[in-house]
C-alpha cells in the first residue's frame, strides 16, 4: 500500500516537473501592450472592428494588421487611449450612426398577407418576399432589435424599428442582420434623412404607402445642392447635409425627417443629445 502512494506521489512529481518544463517552453509572450489595449476597450465584443471580439482586435491593433481607429463603441475617447500606448498620432473615424430608412409602419403601409409565423424578419421574407408591400420596407418584426447589444433599437407598436442616435455606437450589427437593407450607416452629424427605401415609380408607391418617396423632385428643387434622385428615390447628398432640412415642409408625404425635432410616430426616443456639429461648407 506503501509503495503504491509513493509510486503516484513519485508520478505526480514528475509529471508536475514535466508541465512546469513544458510551460517555459512553450510559453506565448503576450505584447504587454495588448493587454493595456484590452483593458480600455469597451468589451462589447461586437464585431464592429471586422473581428470576433476585443481580444482579438487589441492583438491585430499591437502587430499592425489593423487599424487603432475601428472600435466605435469606444468612440475617440477609445482612439485616443490607444493612441498613447502604441506611442502614434491619434486619427479619429468619422462617427456614423445608424438608420432605419422608413416609416411605413402597420399603419401607413399595406400588407400583401397576415403572417403568423416566427417573429423574425429573415423568416417572414422568405415567405412570399415578405408580408409588407412596399419591397424594402422595415418588416418590424424585431430581428435588429434583438441583435442590438446596445438598446439602441426598439419596435414600435406599430411595427417599426427606430435606432436611438444617443444610443447607437455605429457597430453596424443591426446592418448585417436586415434582409431588406433598410438599415444604412449614415454620418452622425447629418441629422436629415429621406426614410423611404423603395425604389418604385411613385404611382405604385402611392397605393402602398402613405409616408413613401415618390421621387416628385421637390426636395431637389429647393435644395439642388442636397439632394439627388437616383432610381425614383430621392437622398440626402451628406456632404451638403446642413442644407437639407429646408425642405422639410414641402415634401408632400413627409417622407424627410429631420431627427433634432423628433423620431419617427410611436417611437419613445426622446430628441438625441448628441452634440451636433454642422459639415462646414467650402
Amino acid at each position: 500500500m506503501l509503495a503504491a502512494v509513493l509510486s503516484l506521489g513519485g508520478i505526480g512529481l514528475v509529471a508536475a516537473a514535466a508541465l512546469g518544463v513544458a510551460a517555459k517552453k512553450f510559453a506565448v509572450e503576450v505584447d504587454p501592450r495588448e493587454a493595456a489595449i484590452l483593458e480600455i476597450l469597451p468589451g462589447a465584443n461586437c464585431g464592429a472592428c471586422g473581428l470576433p471580439g476585443c481580444s482579438g482586435y487589441a492583438k491585430g491593433v499591437v502587430d499592425g494588421s489593423i487599424a487603432p481607429n475601428l472600435c466605435t463603441p469606444g468612440g475617440s475617447d477609445t482612439v485616443e487611449k490607444i493612441a498613447h500606448i502604441l506611442g502614434v498620432e491619434a486619427i479619429t473615424a468619422e462617427p456614423k450612426v445608424a438608420v432605419v430608412f422608413c416609416q411605413g409602419d402597420n399603419s401607413k403601409a399595406t400588407e400583401k398577407y397576415r403572417y403568423l409565423g416566427l417573429q423574425d424578419c429573415n423568416a417572414a421574407q422568405k415567405i412570399a418576399d415578405g408580408p409588407k408591400s412596399c419591397p424594402g420596407g422595415c418588416l418590424g418584426l424585431g430581428t435588429c432589435e434583438r441583435v442590438c447589444p446596445f438598446g439602441a433599437i426598439e419596435i414600435t407598436a406599430e411595427g417599426l424599428a427606430v435606432i436611438s442616435r444617443e444610443k447607437c455606437t455605429g457597430c453596424e450589427k443591426c446592418v448585417g442582420v436586415c434582409p431588406r437593407k433598410v438599415i444604412r450607416m449614415a454620418p452622425l452629424e447629418a441629422t436629415t434623412h429621406v426614410l423611404c427605401n423603395s425604389h418604385d415609380k411613385g404611382a405604385l408607391v402611392r397605393k402602398y404607402c402613405q409616408v413613401g418617396c415618390i421621387a416628385c423632385t421637390i426636395c431637389k428643387k429647393n435644395a439642388p445642392e442636397a439632394y439627388q434622385i437616383e432610381n425614383f428615390l430621392a437622398e440626402v447628398i451628406y456632404e451638403k447635409h446642413s442644407e437639407a432640412a429646408g425642405v422639410l415642409e414641402k415634401c408632400p408625404t413627409k417622407c424627410i425627417r429631420d431627427f433634432t425635432t423628433g423620431y419617427p410616430e410611436g417611437s419613445s426616443f426622446a430628441p438625441p443629445t448628441v452634440p451636433v456639429t454642422p459639415a462646414q461648407n467650402d
